[in-house]
């Protein structure tokens, strides 16, 4: 349970630094290679999809997990 919410947490930063287009996020050196690939908004729209994954298969893992 701590670690999906710990993914739950980590998905919402990622979105919430890709929605609010931070610099000190976007030119970290490992997200200059997506930035080098995408551009610059499709950096921010990859890292958007990439928190609602996050979410989601945490949200799954926690309430589809074993019984």
């Amino acid at each position: 349970m701590w670690f999906q919410l710990f993914v739950v947490l980590a998905g919402l930063f990622t979105i919430v630094c890709a929605a609010g287009d931070y610099d000190w996020f976007m030119n970290h050196r490992k997200a200059r290679l997506f930035v080098g690939i995408f551009g610059r908004n499709g950096a921010r729209a990859f890292y958007v999809v990439l928190g609602v994954g996050l979410i989601a298969s945490s949200a799954i893992t926690l309430f589809a997990g074993p019984k």
